[in-house]
């Protein structure tokens, strides 16, 4: 098919979850909107994320995908009837960002004339894509998901574009001294960092205030911490996650989806630590971030593919390294 030249009236974006490949959707909503600024864009999404997207300036509206809703006893004709509604706002165009057999029924189910997929889609959602924007392997996600303006002949931005909400602190959360965020937990197995990480990282970064973020295992972390902590685990929305976020002097986060968020928002400020995942294709995606992997420091810029093999914890002692490393950045900035 040719590239779409004519400004689609109406948009649906696929992409329901998870919190990582939402926020890594985002610079292609954005050059969207640049390029086809009348055009109306809704988004299908999970209820869950919708916060972080509803006030994208390129965002008409959600379309919220209720996956809990659908589950247990009745849970498949629930499905079917939400199906049905897919089609009632009749969109020019879907992109299925998702790429599983469900994204994709979900885009020929709204009964866009045109359906762009991805050339890696899984599970057959290819059979249902009419269009597929060729992707590589090694590619990082976010020029993964860019690559379908290519299919529609929207120029790929310089640099990605994320437009994040501001958010609000939480109750008791004071930004009036500098600190540093942790952020420990990830859903990946064995991708999470053990409280005696944290210990060490808050110890190295003493007499710096250090502020625990995330959701996780509570009880794993039930530990004495050193008096500069504050452990706000569990305690937050995802809006004041932000917020706390955008008020970090520098973030260490594991390799998660709030580690993505932290570097969209502050990129020379992220510090993602990553254990057997590819930092290449699912690290932070600007060139000034930092990646801890296998006991070596790098900015994104210089990664190679030395970088892509099975890594492994750190140590209690690099832990402490990375925290007096923090605490010298902020120092630093400081002046």
């Amino acid at each position: 098919m040719k590239e779409i030249t004519k400004a689609p009236g109406r948009i649906l974006l696929v992409k329901p979850s998870s919190l990582g490949d939402v926020i890594h959707a985002l610079p292609v909503v954005s050059a969207i909107h640049r390029h086809w600024p009348e055009a109306e864009l809704r988004w299908l999404i999970h209820p869950a994320w919708r916060s972080l997207v509803e006030s994208h300036p390129g965002v008409s509206g959600t379309l919220l995908f209720p996956r809990d809703k659908f589950r247990g006893p009745g849970g498949w004709l629930r499905s079917l009837a939400w199906l049905r509604t897919l089609s009632d706002w009749k969109p020019d165009l879907a992109i299925d960002l998702q790429g599983l057999l469900r994204s994709a029924l979900f885009a020929r189910f709204s009964g866009a004339p045109r359906i762009i997929g991805l050339s890696d889609a899984r599970e057959g959602a290819r059979l249902m894509h009419g269009e597929r924007a060729i992707v590589s392997g090694t590619d990082h996600a976010v020029n993964r998901y860019l690559s379908v303006l290519d299919r529609m002949g929207i120029p790929r931005p310089d640099r990605p574009e994320f437009e994040l909400p501001e958010g609000g602190l939480p109750e008791g959360f004071s930004i009036r001294q500098p600190y540093v965020v942790i952020h420990p937990y990830s859903r990946g197995q064995g991708k999470s960092l053990t409280a005696q990480m944290i210990q060490a990282f808050s110890e190295g970064a003493s007499p710096l205030r250090v502020v625990i973020v995330g959701r996780g295992d509570a009880e794993a972390v039930q530990v004495e911490w050193p008096g500069n902590v504050e452990d706000w685990s569990n305690r937050t929305e995802l809006l004041e996650l932000t917020a706390i976020l955008r008020g970090a002097s520098f973030i260490v986060s594991s390799d998660s989806g709030p580690m993505h968020l932290a570097s969209a928002i502050h990129p020379e400020r992220t510090l993602a630590i990553h254990l057997w995942s590819d930092p290449l294709k699912v690290g932070p995606c600007f060139p000034d971030s930092l990646v801890w992997k296998n006991g070596r420091v790098s900015r994104v810029a210089v990664l190679d593919d030395s970088w892509r093999a099975e890594g492994r914890a750190p140590t209690a002692s690099e832990m402490e390294v990375l925290g007096r490393l923090a605490a010298a950045k902020i120092l630093k900035a400081e002046g």
